[in-house]
């Protein structure tokens, strides 16, 4: 412990503005879950005694929650370690319970390497796909999207928010596209979950993968929506072991973390409203201030966006001198986390039209509920100093 407390004695305070990287756990959500940490440790499976009901019935009303937050039933939600399982179980599992009716994909190509690696694999198994192109704003041709859909397509994948951009698909749009053709819609939106309205019989989503971390809920905890009718989807289980989650998802459930999923469904429309009434002021400040200096501008600046993202493109400075100037104050990115070790280009940003430079000179800022007006005042004073 004296090492740990070592590591991060006397380190500076950051202005923190990677929020779509990772978002810290919210008090009331460390509150839900101290107590199933300690005292009410038992393990959800275990019926016969207190500690193991008292257990399942947290985990079954985090259920209840988080069905309410997405207007979907209980028995529609699956709990899992995050967005990467849900999807890879979402993806495989319906390859494997579809193999009859076709082997057949059509996605994106600036989903998430959740999605994009995933069904790479599935294309070595015997699976084939269609990567629809996107335009300089990040957004596809629904036509192009009508035209790939075949009679053996399985499903459409499609996130609701992209995690480097902001940039939000027409999902109404593209659910009665994907529908007409009696195809299912997969749809990740982990980004979109807490910055904005997610209603899966508004949207016409058919499976949905979340993580808690990226709406102030902790790492390690996720969930899946699974449509039961019209149309009722099946999956192939990835995890055997137990027949936990009614053999969805074999395995011990994180029930501390899954309370605070819990919670966190149940403040999430109070997260959208801070993100619209507060966060998108503060975006649109430090926006403007910067294409004021005539030295960057805003990726997909003009269309519909979360309200906490900006995909700046520096004009003369590469975005790593910019976050290394900005190490020890202000936590900003490049892209994507899950893709911070590569030094290749955004795969986004290239898919988008821009250049391997362009793409070198973009820097992600993602702000959150917690960020102050001065905060901002203060990083938008930093940037133009440095750019």
């Amino acid at each position: 412990m004296d090492i740990f407390n070592s590591t991060f004695d006397n380190e500076p305070q950051m202005i923190y503005l990677d929020h779509n990287a990772t978002t810290p756990v919210h008090s009331k959500v460390l509150d839900s879950m101290w107590p199933f940490f300690s005292e009410h440790f038992g393990n959800a499976a275990s019926h016969t005694h207190l500690l193991g009901t008292r257990s399942y019935d947290a985990v079954e009303q985090a259920r209840v929650l988080l069905a309410q937050a997405l207007n979907a039933y209980p028995q529609e939600i699956t709990f899992t370690s995050g967005a990467t399982e849900a999807l890879n179980t979402a993806l495989k599992g319906l390859f494997w319970k579809y193999a009859t009716k076709g082997k057949h994909f059509v996605t994106v190509a600036t989903e998430h390497k959740a999605v994009l690696d995933t069904l790479l694999w599935l294309e070595k198994q015997g699976a084939t796909l269609t990567v629809l192109p996107v335009d300089v704003n990040g957004h596809i041709d629904l036509t192009a999207l009508s035209d790939a859909i075949r009679t053996d397509t399985i499903a459409v994948v499609a996130m609701l928010a992209n995690n480097e951009t902001g940039v939000i698909h027409p999902m109404k749009e593209i659910s009665t596209i994907v529908h007409a053709h009696k195809c299912i819609l997969v749809c990740d939106a982990t980004q979109a979950f807490g910055k904005m309205e997610v209603d899966v019989q508004a949207l016409g989503i058919d499976v949905l993968a979340l993580s808690a971390h990226k709406c102030y809920g902790p790492k390690g905890v996720g969930a899946m929506f699974v449509r039961r009718k019209d149309p009722r989807v099946s999956l192939e289980p990835l995890l055997h072991g137990g027949g936990h989650e009614r053999g969805v998802r074999s395995g011990t459930l994180n029930v501390p973390g899954i309370v605070g999923l819990g919670v966190v469904a149940q403040m999430a429309k109070d997260w959208t409203d801070v993100y619209h009434k507060q966060v998108r002021p503060l975006r649109d400040f430090l926006e403007d201030a910067l294409v004021a200096s005539g030295k960057v501008s805003v990726n997909c600046q003009s269309v519909e966006r979360l309200s906490n993202t900006i995909s700046l493109r520096l004009h003369h400075v590469k975005a790593e001198t910019v976050i290394q100037h900005f190490r020890n104050r202000v936590a900003v990115s490049t892209g994507s986390a899950c893709s911070s070790a590569h030094p290749e280009p955004s795969h986004v940003l290239k898919a988008m039209g821009l250049s391997d430079r362009e793409a070198h000179h973009t820097l992600r800022i993602s702000l959150g509920i917690l960020n102050t007006q001065e905060e901002i005042i203060q990083v938008t004073d930093w940037l133009l100093e440095i750019i």
